[in-house]
């Protein structure tokens, strides 16, 4: 395993303790009814399971990573597409259903959509890697 995706294994590991916190998030919701819209709970629900999901995308794609042993910002961008998407798409959830009562997402939903472009190039600038 190369030094960079040591790295960045590493960190991704210790941000899935993060995900954690986010589930007590979801448990004090459900502990305490009415004090979050269905909409504030459905987007924490996406915004949790995202950010596992992502962050597991990112250490499994690590060693695909190494072997397409692309150089400079594509590869950069294969390597941290996915857990770049991991930090964006969460806080795109999150940020854009805070306020109380709030039923609609904010302006900030925006940072979900950079989310999945940055996963669509990322995977992409992998999978070609992978191929070519």
């Amino acid at each position: 395993m190369s030094a960079e995706s040591q790295a960045l294994a590493g960190i991704l590991l210790l941000s899935l303790v993060t995900v954690e916190t986010g589930g007590l998030y979801l448990m004090r919701l459900w502990r305490r009814p009415g004090t979050a819209t269905a909409f504030q709970i459905g987007f924490a629900r996406a915004g949790h399971a995202h950010a596992a999901v992502l962050l597991l995308l990112g250490l499994a794609i690590q060693p695909y990573a190494d072997a397409a042993d692309l150089d400079g910002a594509i590869g950069w961008l294969a390597r941290t597409g996915a857990p770049a998407a991991a930090i964006l798409m969460p806080a795109g959830f999150f940020f854009s259903s805070m306020g109380e009562g709030r039923e609609r997402p904010n302006g900030l939903v925006a940072l979900v959509f950079a989310g999945a472009t940055v996963l669509a190039l990322g995977l992409t600038c992998l999978g070609l890697g992978l191929l070519l």
